[in-house]
């Protein structure tokens, strides 16, 4: 496609000698902070249906794909060929029901394929693809999918129930030791057991609680309104007068 060569050529010219002092000094491990914040805007936008800015966001995550793959060209380390043979290569071989289809296949079928197929590559470990930098709830979420493939699950969702019951007995039990470290880590069990709930609901945890943690900001903004128009100070309400404004606000949302 020329708009990708043209593009490809774009970043080119601002690493070389003559190009942008401030391209050129970039490395791999620099652009990783602005890469991360492009992948959160693209997704920001996707979740508020805001199709048209979307074209703009995907491009500037499409941008650090090829900064990323001319510093790897750079230092002789693989093309842009390389990059889309390995990703075509690889799409094919984790779709065989697509590719060499016998039969129809369920998305749960299709899921648990694409996990069996992507375990036969050069990984020691299943869990080991998973990097270790994605926010806890999504990587708790992505090893018990994986987990799960490989039928290492729960039989149904009663027994996860019983587990949550069991974990909240053991973090209670912790408290009382005044143990700090096992209260944390009892606490994290609870959440972990909370994430293969989630699973067995179909409800993914981190869309679960930004969706949570966007409702208490929207929330709390309003409640500080509703003081800065009374120029009233919150702290001086109390609780009981915050909380009542609190579910006012609450039950104005649900007219």
């Amino acid at each position: 496609m020329k708009e990708f060569d043209d593009l490809i050529n774009v970043v080119r010219k601002l690493r070389a000698p003559e190009g942008c002092p401030w391209d050129r000094e970039q490395t791999r491990e620099s652009l990783i902070p602005y890469f991360i914040e492009e992948v959160h805007e693209a997704v920001d936008t996707i979740e508020r249906n805001e199709i048209d800015k979307l074209k703009y966001e995907l491009g500037d995550v499409l941008l650090h794909v090829v900064f990323q793959t001319v510093i790897a060209e750079e230092n002789n380390e693989f093309s842009f060929q390389d990059v889309l043979k390995t990703i075509h290569d690889k799409m094919i071989s984790r779709h065989p029901h697509v590719f060499q289809k016998d039969r129809e296949y369920t998305p749960e079928e299709a899921n648990q394929i694409w996990e069996q197929e992507k375990s036969r590559e050069k990984r020691e470990h299943i869990l080991d693809g998973i990097p270790q930098t994605l926010p806890a709830l999504h990587r708790s979420y992505r090893m018990q999918q994986k987990a799960a493939a490989v039928g290492f699950d729960w039989d149904n969702v009663d027994d996860v129930w019983k587990k949550l019951d069991e974990e909240l007995a053991e973090f209670k039990h912790a408290l009382a030791s005044h143990d700090t470290d096992e209260i944390e880590n009892e606490f994290g069990d609870i959440l972990f057991v909370l994430v293969n709930l989630s699973r067995f609901y179909n409800i993914h945890p981190e869309t679960a609680l930004k969706r949570s943690n966007e409702k208490f900001y929207r929330r709390f903004n309003a409640v500080e309104d509703h003081y800065k128009q009374q120029n009233r100070s919150m702290q001086e309400a109390g609780l009981e007068e915050l909380d009542a404004v609190w579910n006012k606000i609450k039950q104005d949302e649900k007219k």
